[in-house]
């Protein structure tokens, strides 16, 4: 049996800013980003130089134009001005940054006192502000805090299907049955926000890119996945409905290895079956696994708790980055097994001896808004 392989991107360097600012202020920031950029040491890229990690894509609100990829490893930030703060940023915001196929959107608004305010849009629904009080210096380097770790950040979201699952797990087994269980719990605790409707925003050209790029038919947030054995994990695939996964194989995926060569996670799959991508979240999974042996379930969610630790970049998910952090403060805990992890401006990672276990600790305990900083 064949496995069917998605060849891994090229490591990239350097930034490019692309598009022509229109407007005073967008030339003013984009110098000052330019400059910013010079000072932490990235190399800038002409039109024709290389392939970029980064790109600063200036484009405009109302029709938004996208910076076409050619590799996965380039991450994207769209920036728009517009000339009134709208009543809810987030609704006004997220189709631009969907529109232009951006992983970051940078939204500009004019505030009341004549000031501007500074919003950055994540693909997770996070939305926060940095205004600009005077001191350049200090915006800029505020504005580079948040470029960074999109300039910095390895993607792990290849995968390596392989037709090797054996029959008697085609219907999947008691490990597959608590995971269906579990979405279901999650979709009534309302914790699975319904996907942002990409297929209303994109044309079936961009979506074809958006498929290509990033293995995504749509946008679903949060994951959860259990231990079948000592190297490998049942988890739920990428873009289904948790609270309704059904085909093993397709909708929950035997995850059973990380190919470091390739960048790859790799899934054993049944010949049967038509599979979807596996989670961006996986390598992350992954590496808590491996790690500790007493882990039995991982949820993953869109909330938060009171006093726990979290990450301190806001890596892009599915980044080895995001997965090393998150493994570190893991082995931090009195008992890693039975963790709570904040990752900033995104959510909660949590892991438990069972995925009832899981339940029992954050019964109660979670907020709904994660806090954005």
């Amino acid at each position: 049996m064949t496995p069917i392989t998605k060849t891994a991107p090229t490591i990239q360097t350097g930034t490019r800013l692309v598009g022509k600012p229109q407007h005073e202020h967008l030339r003013w920031f984009a110098e000052g980003v330019e400059s910013v950029l010079r000072a932490h040491g990235h190399t800038l890229l002409g039109e024709d130089e290389g392939t970029p990690r980064l790109v600063i894509n200036f484009t405009d609100a109302k029709r938004p134009r996208s910076f076409r990829r050619k590799s996965q490893g380039t991450f994207v930030v769209s920036v728009v001005e517009v000339g009134k703060e709208p009543e809810n940023i987030l609704q006004a915001a997220y189709p631009v940054l969907v529109r232009s196929l951006s992983n970051l959107l940078i939204y500009m608004t004019k505030r009341a006192d004549g000031g501007w305010r500074t919003y950055f849009v994540t693909m997770e629904q996070g939305c926060y502000a940095v205004d600009h009080r005077g001191d350049d210096k200090a915006y800029f380097e505020q504005i580079y805090t948040r470029l960074e770790p999109l300039a910095t950040s390895h993607l792990v979201i290849n995968n390596i299907f392989v037709p090797d699952l054996p029959p008697t797990l085609w219907q999947g087994n008691e490990q597959t049955d608590a995971l269906r269980e579990a979405g279901r719990r999650l979709d009534q605790m309302n914790l699975l926000p319904t996907p942002f409707p990409i297929h209303e925003y994109l044309s079936e050209r961009s979506l074809a890119h958006v498929k290509k790029l990033f293995g995504i038919g749509g946008l679903s947030y949060g994951n959860l996945s259990v231990r079948h054995d000592e190297r490998s994990f049942w988890m739920s695939a990428s873009g289904v409905n948790k609270g309704e996964l059904e085909v093993v194989g397709r909708d929950i995926l035997l995850i059973n290895d990380f190919d470091e060569a390739k960048n790859a996670m790799r899934i054993s799959v049944s010949p049967e079956v038509e599979p979807r991508r596996a989670s961006v979240d996986a390598i992350e999974h992954w590496k808590l696994y491996m790690e500790h042996p007493r882990i039995g379930a991982i949820i993953h969610v869109h909330a938060w708790m009171e006093g726990i630790s979290s990450t301190t970049v806001n890596y892009p998910c599915g980044t080895a980055e995001l997965a090393t952090e998150v493994a570190e403060l893991a082995r931090r805990q009195p008992d890693p097994a039975r963790a709570v992890i904040g990752l900033k401006n995104h959510g909660l990672t949590i892991t438990g001896l069972s995925l009832d276990d899981i339940f029992e600790r954050i019964s109660g305990r979670l907020l709904p808004q994660v806090p954005m900083t």
